[in-house]
């Protein structure tokens, strides 16, 4: 058996690890859409202010990063093979249609707020200091439609995450596999 750098033996079993880097996106990713999901629900009916100003920029500039990081995070996916799940066929199947969904809606959410922006005529500055080109012309009707569309795609991504996390969570706890394991920062 041969291993790679960051795989351990756990009990009798090597436990076959992703990669430091995406190890490092998934949790980066995670993270920022965990920061974005809440703060996009406390800022959307604030009273316009400075404040509410600056938390949609923030707001903004935690999107466009999860568009970026997950583009990189699907490059490293193409060039580097996961490990092998030892599951089911059944929850393999599941695993990939969720993952393949996570991914769709971790570009879609950000790319269908970029569009809302530019249709309701906000200029997207990265960071404060790199101006997006605007995707869409000014389009007031086409601004609400995206509106809708990006709370929709973030619902859907959120009950999606909840089942990711709930089956991973599954499996540690109660096959006590090394699903988990293989995506833990750790160890």
């Amino acid at each position: 058996m041969t291993t790679e750098p960051g795989d351990w033996l756990e009990g009798n079993a090597m436990i076959k690890r992703y990669t430091k880097i995406a190890i490092g996106l998934h949790w980066a990713i995670a993270f920022l859409i965990f920061c974005a999901f809440p703060l996009g629900l406390y800022m959307h009916d604030l009273k316009l202010s400075p404040t509410k100003l600056h938390l949609y920029s923030y707001h903004k500039w935690i999107g466009i990063t999860v568009l970026a990081l997950v583009l990189l995070r699907v490059l490293w996916r193409i060039t580097h093979k996961p490990p092998a799940l030892h599951i089911a066929r059944w929850q393999e199947t599941a695993s990939r249609i969720v993952h393949g969904l996570l991914y769709l809606l971790m570009l879609a959410v950000p790319l269908s707020g970029w569009l809302m922006s530019s249709a309701k005529g906000v200029k997207t500055v990265w960071l404060g200091i790199l101006p997006l080109p605007d995707l869409v012309e000014k389009n007031k009707a086409l601004g609400e439609l995206l509106s809708n569309v990006h709370t929709a795609l973030n619902y859907t991504m959120l009950l999606l995450v909840v089942l990711h996390i709930a089956a991973a969570l599954k499996h540690h706890l109660v096959d006590r596999d090394d699903v988990l394991l293989r995506m833990l920062p750790m160890k």
